[in-house]
């Protein structure tokens, strides 16, 4: 199983985090209701626990997750759904309950990343189409049951792909774009702060998302520091 999953430790707390205010609004929402759900419990007031996180791909969605795993301090386990899906289909079903049997076990953050591969039925020839209906079937009745002491988070570059019956079990659905460019700017201005100042770059890339920045900024960072090392 540990091939398709791993353990994220990293720790990213939510003022370092670097988003839309639409999005920082939508995840102090989302973390404020776990901290006081004890106060709904009291009411018997459902806790959302399943978040949807979609658009395009490195403007922010794991960092997301990264986030609620510090702040509510749990362990983060990310999956890459699509591994899943194309080692053995026949075995999917039982692969995913074995994930999610991990999430009974302990209060965790599950990250299931690449969520549209669950959407590709009409890809699949005769066989395989009813075999992912089953694995489709399955996955929504562990997200019906799923422990309200364990977060729920899903990924995807594609939310068209995904089937409805599958997105109506998510509380919240959150849209990721590619950052403006004063969030880029705070982005860059971040990634600056460990490098001597004679390294920093002397451009800046916008209308990218922050993965395509941070590459673009290393990578002027190491050419500086070569040429240094060259003069």
């Amino acid at each position: 199983m540990s091939n398709f999953y791993y353990i994220d430790r990293s720790k990213v707390s939510f003022e370092d985090f670097i988003a839309s205010p639409e999005i920082k609004s939508h995840l102090m929402t989302f973390l404020h209701e776990q901290q006081f759900k004890h106060l709904f419990d009291e009411y018997k007031i459902p806790v959302s626990n399943k978040l949807l996180l979609y658009g395009d791909s490195g403007t922010g969605k794991t960092m997301t997750a990264k986030v609620i795993a510090n702040h509510l301090n749990k362990k983060l386990m990310i999956v890459n759904l699509a591994t899943i899906i194309s080692s053995k289909l026949g075995e999917t079903a039982k692969n995913l309950d074995a994930l999610f049997k991990e999430s009974q076990y302990e209060s965790m953050v599950l990250l299931l990343d690449e969520f549209d591969s669950l959407g590709q039925i009409r890809d699949y020839d005769n066989k395989d189409n009813s075999e992912m209906k089953r694995v489709v079937n399955a996955i929504i009745q562990l997200m019906d049951y799923f422990p309200q002491k364990s977060i729920l988070i899903a990924a995807t570059n594609q939310i068209q792909m995904i089937d409805e019956a599958l997105k109506r079990r998510f509380e919240w659905q959150i849209a990721y774009e590619k950052p403006a460019n004063d969030l880029l700017d705070d982005f860059y201005d971040t990634l600056q702060i460990p490098i001597p100042e004679k390294y920093h770059p002397d451009n800046r890339k916008y209308q990218v998302s922050y993965a395509e920045a941070k590459d673009f900024f290393y990578k002027q960072v190491k050419q500086n520091i070569i040429n240094e090392q060259l003069s």
